[in-house]
């Protein structure tokens, strides 16, 4: 049998697997959501409107701003730091890019960044319906289960090496399934939303090519074609409700080599892929956070110095040695943040990778570039075995006097069987956010989102966003112009 007929007989299985999805989502409500995955989506909230928040504050996160400012609307939902209202639509996409403008936002090992699209899409939906909190609870919840299923379905790997970016493509679904709880559909509707959702779907992997700003507009985009699929579809607008696994233009075929669609329900109601969820508390890509932690370790274990080590040698996955091995240019914000051989090297030299570490300045370097062009990237069997299981990594350092020292990490810091705390995810927003808007407003946000699920509304932290005074944008866009 060849592909072809072996997919078309792999679809015919699993006819039906968007409708029992769309099922799940139409039918969930907040005292469904286990109290753990509660806690987990609490700490998304907070997390999403730091990176935000911050996110303001880049060239890329203020020219998108600025668009949805202008293309305006009815005033539904608020323009973060813009003072104003929008329309849902415009500031989904305004708010989306902003969360993923520094790549700080959550991922999963699905290969995705579910907090850039939910978020967004709960907080403007939830102004417009004025939704209360258990609305957006369960919200929340409907859009990281079906955005993770997308892509898990989809076999990440595999996908990601077809030159997908899967925040985009699977994105949709989140942002679909978000909105089509808000908006109260029934199954059959929902359905069609996650149809012409995923006929939106989009987004590759091209701008590290050149350092390009798309892959931080994909959430944006991706969350607004979701809530127009919604509200689409909330109109009888009909999209397509085998989108996933159709014989002929299925999504989950089109994406990958080798899906696997049985996973976009196994354990549906029981397994809560929220939960899997990863904060970063490195400023760059999470494939590369294993490294960061594994080279950490050896250089405060060991009191040693960039000017000890003779060579370095990082052992990682097939995937992430094509998406983040590649030579470092130092072209772009972008490409330091995506580089595993620079994010490296400036760990070494600061003992972080955090937002001093991916400034216009700080990626040339002199020091810092020479020591990540020394940096040798290789394909580790075990951990491309493991891989996008586990996103383990393993740095091994030769010291001038001639010691081998190798750490290998499986669980970076963030990871569920390694997480931050909620007072660190607090930490976190506030050093990203009061750089963004001032420490008084930013706790006034962190207190108004702490409470977002026992809500009446999302007007309060609405205003908040709305009225928030974002400080250095315009200096950033001067800074930033050049390295972008």
């Amino acid at each position: 049998m060849d592909d072809l007929q072996a997919w078309k007989a792999l679809a015919r299985e699993h006819r039906g697997m968007t409708g029992q999805l769309a099922a799940f989502v139409a039918d969930l409500s907040a005292d469904q959501v286990p109290d753990r995955t509660r806690r987990i989506l609490a700490d998304a909230v907070v997390d999403a409107l730091g990176c935000g928040l911050y996110g303001l504050t880049t060239p890329w996160g203020r020219i998108m701003a600025e668009f949805a400012q202008a293309q305006q609307g009815p005033a539904e939902a608020a323009l973060w730091g813009g003072g104003e209202r929008i329309s849902v639509l415009n500031s989904v996409l305004a708010g989306g890019t902003a969360i993923h403008s520094f790549d700080f936002d959550d991922h999963s090992r699905a290969k995705i960044h579910p907090g850039a699209l939910v978020v967004p899409v709960v907080l403007a939906l939830g102004e417009r319906q004025r939704a209360d909190g258990a609305v957006m609870l369960a919200a929340m919840a409907a859009g990281y289960e079906a955005m993770n299923r997308v892509s898990q379905a989809a076999n990440p790997g595999r996908a990601r090496m077809r030159g997908w970016h899967l925040t985009g493509t699977a994105g949709t679904f989140a942002a679909a399934a978000a909105a089509s709880v808000m908006l109260g559909l029934d199954a059959d509707t929902t359905a069609s939303a996650l149809g012409l959702a995923g006929t939106q779907s989009a987004g590759t992997w091209a701008f590290t090519a050149d350092g390009g700003m798309s892959k931080r507009m994909h959430p944006g985009r991706s969350a607004q074609a979701g809530v127009m699929a919604a509200l689409l579809a909330q109109r009888g607008f009909a999209g397509p409700r085998y989108i996933l696994e159709a014989e002929d233009g299925g999504l989950l075929f089109g994406m990958s080599d080798a899906p696997r669609p049985a996973l976009l329900v196994e354990g549906l109601g029981r397994r809560w892929h929220a939960d899997e969820t990863c904060f970063k508390p490195h400023a760059c890509c999470g494939s590369n956070h294993a490294c960061i932690d594994a080279v950490l370790d050896l250089m405060r274990e060991h009191r040693l110095s960039p000017g000890d080590v003779a060579r370095i040698v990082a052992g990682v996955a097939g995937v992430v040695d094509t998406q983040t091995g590649f030579e470092y240019r130092a072209d772009s914000v972008l490409n330091a943040q995506m580089s595993l051989r620079y994010n490296i090297a400036v760990a070494m030299f600061d003992g972080q990778a955090y937002l001093e570490q991916f400034t216009p300045q700080r990626i040339v370097e002199p020091a810092v570039v020479a020591l990540a062009r020394r940096v040798e990237v290789e394909i580790d069997t075990e951990i491309d075995r493991a891989y996008p299981e586990i996103y383990g990594g393993r740095v091994t350092l030769v010291t001038r006097q001639g010691r081998t020292l190798t750490r290998k990490v499986d669980y970076s810091r963030g990871m569920p069987e390694n997480p931050m705390s909620g007072e660190e995810i607090d930490r976190k927003f506030m050093s990203l956010a009061s750089a963004a808007v001032g420490a008084e407003r930013a706790a006034e946000v962190l207190a108004a989102a702490r409470r977002l699920f026992d809500a009446d509304s999302a007007l309060p932290l609405a205003d908040l966003l709305a009225g928030a005074r974002v400080a250095g944008a315009a200096s950033c866009v001067a800074d930033c112009a050049t390295a972008a």
